[in-house]
């Protein structure tokens, strides 16, 4: 027997795809935790742990070869890549939010240490944008929303990690904000594989929209 429709699709609009108003958002791809040589894997590795395997295996094999076709795609469509990073301005994090301080100073995730760095595999080139946030949402603590403005951009696709974090709750905010945004589904991970597919069920019932980083490189190929 077939799951009854679900209703809230019945409140979805229908998305326009314009590659001229299209920009991608790469979130926390750095090492403090989205490299298999980061401060969490070692942590987790010392610990004895295996929590992290499915995290950082994704991140090698799906995530990063994802985001690094989609950006290069960006680039030839000349649009904006921007960059948001996760971490302090010092090193006991007392500058980021109360919650987020434990985690930004046990990583060593601010700047100017190497775990606040973005991979090297993404390391930002000439034209593309960083910003630096505290909070999980990059609209919450960030100028982001004033760029992606500014650059007349209204779609964003979003990729990065972690899926059920700091990349849902940016997408929230930006769908809030007016902004048409997709979810990468190959280009997000996160440290359990069904907390990704209930962020992913769950965003597109009505903030936006989820698609594979091959359909997006075609949808964007015939709208440009």
């Amino acid at each position: 027997m077939n799951a009854p429709k679900d209703y809230i699709r019945d409140y979805m609009s229908e998305p326009v795809i314009d590659a001229a108003g299209a920009a991608l958002v790469i979130i926390d791809m750095q090492y403090a935790t989205g490299s298999r040589q980061g401060a969490l894997a070692r942590t987790l590795k010392a610990q004895g742990s295996s929590v992290g395997d499915y995290r950082f295996a994704r991140i090698e094999g799906s995530v990063l070869p994802s985001i690094i076709k989609l950006r290069a795609h960006f680039h030839r469509l000349q649009r904006p890549v921007i960059h948001v990073t996760l971490g302090s301005a010092l090193p006991d994090a007392s500058d980021a939010p109360r919650h987020m301080r434990k985690l930004l100073a046990s990583c060593s995730n601010h700047v100017g240490s190497r775990e606040h760095e973005i991979l090297d595999e993404l390391k930002p080139v000439a034209g593309e944008h960083v910003v630096r946030k505290t909070t999980v949402g990059a609209f919450a603590s960030t100028s982001i929303d004033s760029l992606l403005r500014s650059l007349r951009v209204d779609q964003i696709y979003m990729v990065g990690v972690s899926t059920n974090m700091c990349v849902e709750s940016t997408a929230r905010e930006a769908a809030d904000r007016g902004y048409q945004v997709t979810l990468v589904e190959d280009a997000c991970g996160t440290t359990f594989e069904d907390l990704h597919q209930v962020t992913l069920r769950n965003f597109q019932r009505l903030f936006g929209r989820v698609a594979s980083s091959a359909q997006v490189l075609a949808e964007l190929q015939g709208a440009a």
